[in-house]
């Protein structure tokens, strides 16, 4: 569905949040007297009505079957669930359900795109192919679920050479793009609220292979057998490919890169390193034999993209806010900030990169119903300092820890997050870290896990406006 298509059609917009105002920004840019509707949350209804636009008519409150029903189509906000009521009611009744992602699409049918979703480590991957590619002298656009909306960039000032697009399970579902590079970094259990089931989890996950040109897997065993009929497939963390050995990251047998000069602390983060690299690999082949087709310099020649050359480049990548973030250090403790840790499983790799050091963890927040026995298991084997367990499944995550056969750990429950931090302050020892990696989303106290990193950083006394900043978003 193209914008045009929404000329004569009854159109609203779903939620206000940026992805929301975005797309209303852009049907208002498109169609100046058009009449439009938002319907929205109530705080969401006092911000709108800043905008004092005659022809847009502003609902305020849940949506039903009914008030969708009055509409042609909606544009829906990605954290508005596909699977759950109203939408499958709505959509029986006729109603077409699109998202900013899906027009922007539409809109740059041939745009050379390189998108990467996962479960973890997603927004690092595509700020590392972004901050390579740049390094190679090609204009980059950094969008999507990292931080900002690809209609934001609807109408660029200059076509970049390559998109470089974070998208969501949320987003994957029914973005409906064909991209040029697509990248799945990992495949674990999560958004099990908005989805319903594992299954379909996966299932929205894998819709962007469906259309790429060129796709690139992680060699988990569930993403190989359910890409394994991809014309143009390749994989990372495969001996043949670009992966973790020895201290270092390869290609195949090349040693390329020391896992000292990675700036990013973990394991994880090495593989994350290993899908950006084979990411561009890939756009690398798509383009011809390493040449760029779109890029040139003022010279007239062409950029070589070359992956294993840009690996040197990875030493000067910054590592994104809320991701393994070090503040710094408080009255004898070091404060880390993995606000972004919505699973369990990376809660686990959080504190694989800290292994040796004096660790209180500090888990929990909003409930989606996800099995923490990997947690339970692998703090049983390897137990930090102490954990302290906080939020809506606090209690849960606490229960299940005190039915492991052996706690080498101190054990603590907190309410909230700021009662987290103090609990976690008197019982970590000097020098000791104090690690939020939650492994559950933040919805129980906070508007995302960027507020709940934020607020993190201002309990352990540093400035949270300091630590939040993504570089190198749009077009550069």
């Amino acid at each position: 569905m193209r914008l045009a298509d929404l000329a004569d059609k009854r159109v609203a917009v779903w939620g206000y949040g940026r992805e929301g105002r975005a797309a209303l920004s852009t049907l208002r840019k498109y169609f100046l007297d058009k009449p439009l509707s938002l319907i929205c949350s109530s705080a969401e209804a006092e911000n709108a009505q800043a905008l004092d636009d005659p022809t847009l008519s502003i609902i305020n409150g849940d949506a039903d079957v009914a008030t969708l029903a009055q509409f042609d189509v909606v544009i829906k906000s990605p954290g508005v669930s596909a699977y759950k009521s109203p939408v499958p009611e709505a959509i029986a009744a006729g109603v077409r359900f699109t998202s900013g992602s899906a027009l922007w699409f539409a809109e740059h049918p041939q745009a050379r795109t390189i998108c990467v979703t996962g479960t973890k480590g997603k927004s690092t991957v595509v700020a590392l192919i972004a901050h390579l590619l740049r390094k190679n002298g090609l204009c980059i656009a950094l969008a999507g679920n990292i931080g900002q909306p690809l209609l934001e960039l609807l109408d660029p000032p200059r076509e970049p050479d390559w998109w470089v697009i974070e998208l969501s399970s949320f987003q994957t579902r029914d973005f409906d793009g064909a991209p040029t590079v697509a990248v799945i970094n990992n495949l674990y259990e999560e958004h099990l609220d908005w989805h319903g089931t594992r299954e379909k989890y996966a299932a929205d996950k894998l819709a962007i292979a469906a259309r790429a040109q060129h796709l690139v897997v992680n060699v988990q065993p569930e993403l190989l057998a359910a890409t394994v009929g991809h014309p143009a497939r390749s994989m990372f963390n495969a001996t043949d490919g670009w992966h973790v050995h020895d201290d270092a990251i390869w290609r195949g047998e090349e040693r390329i890169l020391p896992l000292a000069s990675v700036t990013l602390p973990g394991l994880h983060n090495a593989h994350n390193v290993c899908a950006a690299l084979a990411a561009i690999e890939a756009a690398s082949e798509e383009c011809g034999h390493g040449w760029s087709l779109l890029d040139f310099s003022d010279q007239g020649r062409a950029h070589k993209i070359d992956a294993c050359a840009m690996a040197m480049h990875v030493a000067s990548f910054r590592a994104l806010p809320h991701r393994l973030q070090t503040l710094g250090q408080r009255d004898g403790s070091h404060y880390i900030n993995d606000s972004i840790s919505t699973t369990p499983y990376a809660t686990v790799e959080a504190l694989r990169s800290l292994a040796g050091r004096a660790v209180t963890v500090l888990v929990g927040g909003f409930d989606r119903g996800v099995d923490w026995s990997i947690f339970v298991d692998y703090v049983s084997k390897y137990p930090p300092h102490a954990i302290v367990t906080m939020g809506e499944n606090g209690a849960a995550i606490a229960n299940a820890l005190r039915r492991t056969a052996a706690q080498g750990f101190v054990l603590e429950c907190a309410e909230s997050l700021d009662a987290a931090v103090a609990c976690a302050r008197a019982l970590t020892p000097a020098n000791g870290a104090i690690l939020l990696s939650p492994g559950a989303p933040s919805f129980d106290q906070f508007h995302d896990y960027a507020e709940r990193g934020r607020e993190f950083a201002r309990l352990a006394g540093f400035d949270p406006a300091a630590i939040a900043q993504i570089e190198g978003l749009g077009i550069a």
